[in-house]
């Protein structure tokens, strides 16, 4: 199997929506896959072909989608349905998810590529005035006695503490990408999490993440019947997810020691608290596999509405940055000049 040519999130996402929709019109798994291959150029049919070789001779779907460099997301999704045998719904449910969340990132990219463009030519031309237009200004206006405006003096000051601003944020940068090599790497996937989700806005996106992730696998895992140790069991295995794996061990040997599983998962500082207390509603009225499931839906509405909010802050935000350093450059050369008019 061919693993130089990376398939895109849209190549894969779409692959596995489509497989999912022949899956719920009947197909065998086999099927379905050798089905869809006529739809791709030879590079990646022969891929597919390597798939099928695989999956015939008993490989999980899972990994042979993990030794393609699937997305973890899409992995993971395919490797709980092959569990409890909702292969079909489970993966259209995650790749319409990554679809979105792939058309998310792309819109935020087309967002922020014009405002970044235009920071970085209002960089240059911040540059070129300090360093050609200004001083020049400046001695006429000192020749003259003209007293420096506050846009002058706030541009002298930018200009002369940059260079510090430039060794800090370097600095800085430096700092946090020899404590993610030393340091960060070497914890736990559960002790990453627990770091992660104290980011300043980016840890409640990351909490909702989570709690989708871990309520919609184990909705699906229970409405097929398993219990609940059962299910946890199934996260254990899941080795090639190493968050996966310590989470199902961890909440199966709390579980086992007597304790609540609505106080086992409230401890986890990476899920939103009001998960505890669905489960333990779930759990007093026997729907706990519909409560976890609705809740998944509830998580993933929030993060989509929170992308969408962020994405209409950004833009102006940048706009709005960019013109008032136009305007500053511009007032810091022409007050002083109608200083000298009104004078003469």
């Amino acid at each position: 199997m061919n693993r130089n040519a990376k398939w895109s999130v849209q190549e894969q996402a779409s692959f596995l929506k489509r497989i999912g929709e022949l899956l719920s019109r009947g197909y065998p798994l086999a099927e379905a896959i050798d089905s869809l291959s006529f739809y791709f150029d030879p590079k990646r049919q022969e891929e597919i072909k390597g798939c099928l070789v695989n999956l015939r001779e008993g490989h999980p779907f899972y990994r042979i989608l993990s030794d393609l460099n699937f997305n973890k997301d899409l992995v993971n999704y395919v490797y709980f349905a092959e569990q409890h045998g909702g292969l079909a719904d489970a993966i259209i449910e995650g790749s319409v998810m990554v679809l979105r969340r792939n058309a998310d990132y792309q819109r935020l990219k087309g967002l922020l590529s014009y405002p970044l463009f235009l920071i970085f030519l209002t960089i240059l031309l911040f540059y070129f005035v300090n360093k050609a237009l200004l001083p020049r200004f400046s001695s006429l206006y000192q020749n003259m006695d003209v007293e420096p405006t506050l846009f002058t003096k706030v541009l002298s000051t930018v200009e002369m503490y940059a260079p510090l601003f430039m060794f800090l944020f370097l600095l800085a940068s430096v700092c946090c990408i020899i404590y993610y090599l030393v340091i960060f790497r070497k914890y736990r996937s559960l002790e990453k999490r627990e770091r992660l989700v104290r980011l300043p806005l980016a840890g409640n996106f990351l909490k909702l993440l989570y709690s989708h992730f871990f309520t919609t696998q184990l909705s699906y895992l229970l409405s097929s019947g398993m219990s609940v140790i059962e299910a946890l069991q199934i996260f254990e295995r899941h080795k090639q997810s190493p968050f996966s794996a310590e989470l199902g061990s961890e909440i199966k040997e709390s579980l086992s020691n007597g304790q609540d599983l609505d106080k086992v998962i409230f401890a986890y500082p990476f899920f939103e608290e009001e998960l505890g207390r669905i489960i333990r509603h779930g759990q007093e009225n026997g729907r706990l596999d519909k409560e976890l499931h609705f809740y998944s839906r509830h998580c993933l509405t929030l993060l989509e509405e929170k992308t969408r909010r962020g994405m209409k802050i950004i833009q102006p935000a940048l706009y709005c940055m960019i013109g008032i350093l136009i305007v500053a450059l511009y007032l810091a050369i022409l007050l002083p000049m109608f200083k000298l008019i009104q004078g003469i």
